[in-house]
């Protein structure tokens, strides 16, 4: 007999859940909005979101004009949420607070909504335009309720949202520079050290803004050289002044001292051919 008791527990659990299926299955068929508003708020106080959400979606438009309409639409947004289904949660958590802006779940809400959609943002390598919206609505969020008990986390999320911004624009300079596209490169670098000047790649992207600039001027055309050339100095004049012990010194001082020697060369046959 012991031999057939797993085969019996088996059966059992089977039973149970078919049991159970059974009666979610009767939930949705049926037409009473009253207990299936209950069972979905049970569902939802179980953690069992993908039912509670289920139910919910059909009970919303029949629960308009009720009091119970606030809180499944707000129960609704979250089942999205933790079932990662950010883009939906992001838009329903928004039609809340636009359609419930003095509810008490209104803030929450907000938050959110940017919190959904800064789970969305994507990998730095890839297309950044939800991350500069969710950048948007964190700050709407921060200016709407600056008293929020939210406010530490959210501008949490801001900061890392500006890293991926951050990194993602270092590493479009630095792939001009790896393609050899040094004009390129050289501008995606002003731009970053404008855009991020105490960046921890700083210091990288000075010293890559200088190597872009000399081997820029160096496969440049005879007539643009010289101009090129005196610009690798002034990059080099910034870089030391900002890392005076940086590891790439002395690579950036032979760049100098090449520049500079190609600067001498040429004021000196352009003072040759004067005479």
């Amino acid at each position: 007999m012991l031999s057939f008791r797993p085969a019996f527990f088996l059966l059992l659990l089977s039973t149970l859940l078919l049991g159970s299926c059974s009666g979610y299955q009767k939930l949705l068929k049926s037409t009473d909005v009253n207990k299936k508003y209950e069972a979905a708020i049970q569902y939802y106080d179980k953690g069992d979101f993908f039912k509670a959400g289920t139910l919910l979606e059909e009970l919303i438009p029949l629960l308009k004009g009720r009091p119970e309409s606030e809180k499944a639409q707000f129960y609704f947004a979250n089942t999205n949420y933790r079932q990662r289904n950010y883009t939906l949660s992001a838009y329903y958590f928004k039609n809340f607070h636009d359609t419930y802006p003095n509810s008490e779940y209104a803030e929450e809400a907000y938050f959110m909504q940017a919190k959904s959609l800064f789970k969305d943002s994507p990998n730095y390598q890839l297309d950044q335009t939800n991350t500069y919206t969710a950048l948007e609505v964190i700050q709407e969020f921060l200016n709407r309720y600056p008293e929020s008990r939210f406010r530490a986390e959210t501008e949490g999320m801001s900061q890392e949202l500006q890293k991926k911004l951050e990194r993602k624009a270092f590493e479009g300079a630095s792939l001009y520079y790896a393609l050899r596209y040094y004009q390129s490169a050289v501008t995606a670098f002003t731009g970053f050290q404008q855009g991020y000047p105490a960046s921890p790649y700083g210091e990288q992207a000075a010293f890559l803004k200088l190597s872009a600039q000399y081997d820029l001027a160096r496969e440049s055309v005879e007539n643009k050289q010289q101009e090129r050339y005196l610009e690798a100095i002034a990059f080099y004049q910034a870089f030391i002044d900002a890392f005076p012990q940086s590891k790439s010194l002395k690579e950036a001082e032979r760049m100098y001292d090449g520049a500079r020697a190609e600067v001498d060369k040429m004021k000196t046959a352009g003072t040759a051919a004067a005479k």
